[in-house]
């Protein structure tokens, strides 16, 4: 089995990106009245995160079906390390206060594309 760095060496020679970001993967740990309760802090500090460039993506995960929202969330980190980003995650007042659990993956991004779409005369953004 290759290593990360094996792993990275080999996208990167074949063209591809091979950008990384690290993403942490929130569940619940508590009931929805305490994600609720720490809603506003939480999103006080991904709002700071994203004003330092740490934030890369944040948001909601729903269930298998696509249908029903969970409490369970995503963030997408930039990082200088697994330990940095880490530190970062851990220290999401959902995570401080035992509300979220999380699990962390270092994501070698290769692939894929994003388009921006501005219209200055009608002050829109879109994301597709």
């Amino acid at each position: 089995m290759p290593t990360w760095n094996d792993y990275k060496a080999q996208a990167t020679a074949r063209g591809a990106l091979a950008f990384e970001l690290y993403v942490a993967v929130s569940t619940p740990a508590k009931g929805p009245e305490d994600l609720r309760a720490v809603l506003p802090e939480h999103l006080a500090y991904i709002a700071q995160l994203e004003k330092d460039g740490v934030l890369a993506f944040s948001g909601p995960l729903s269930d298998e079906t696509g249908g029903q929202m969970e409490g369970m969330g995503m963030m997408v980190l930039r990082a200088g390390s697994i330990d940095e980003a880490r530190a970062f995650a851990a220290n999401d007042p959902m995570h401080t206060t035992g509300t979220r659990t999380f699990v962390l993956r270092k994501w070698l991004v290769n692939e894929g594309g994003l388009t921006v779409n501005v219209r200055l005369s009608g002050q829109s953004v879109t994301l597709e």
